[in-house]
């Protein structure tokens, strides 16, 4: 289980800053990170986090965004500066790649219920 927070209306050129709790530890994913959503783009990738800490940022929000993890309380976070406009959407916490024992299944997946970002003049 994902559970997001953090999102909300913000002015362009302002901050925000979201988490995810996840209810196991995040080491038992190859992946955390965040992806957002809007009625006009498909889902993308915002930011992720390997297992051994190896960092993914969209074009459109390195320099911007943050993504870091705390793993003593299983949550990853997504720092937001100098929101713009365009980062406007559904912001949803996602884990991919599950290691149960010895196995590793590649194609798990699981997505948080999302929460709204909204930048706005």
């Amino acid at each position: 289980q994902l559970v997001e927070s953090g999102g909300g209306s913000v002015q362009p050129g302002e901050s925000l800053a979201l988490s995810c709790v996840v209810s196991q530890s995040i080491f038992t994913f190859y992946r955390v990170g965040w992806y957002r959503q809007t009625p006009e783009r498909q889902r993308e990738l915002v930011a992720d986090i390997t297992q051994g800490g190896e960092i993914r940022y969209s074009d459109s929000v390195k320099d911007r965004f943050t993504i870091s993890r705390d793993i003593t309380k299983d949550t990853v976070y997504l720092e937001m500066n100098n929101l713009k406009p365009d980062d406007t959407g559904v912001y949803y916490c996602n884990v991919r790649g599950y290691y149960g024992g010895t196995l590793f299944d590649p194609d798990f997946a699981r997505w948080g219920q999302g929460t709204q970002v909204t930048v706005s003049s």
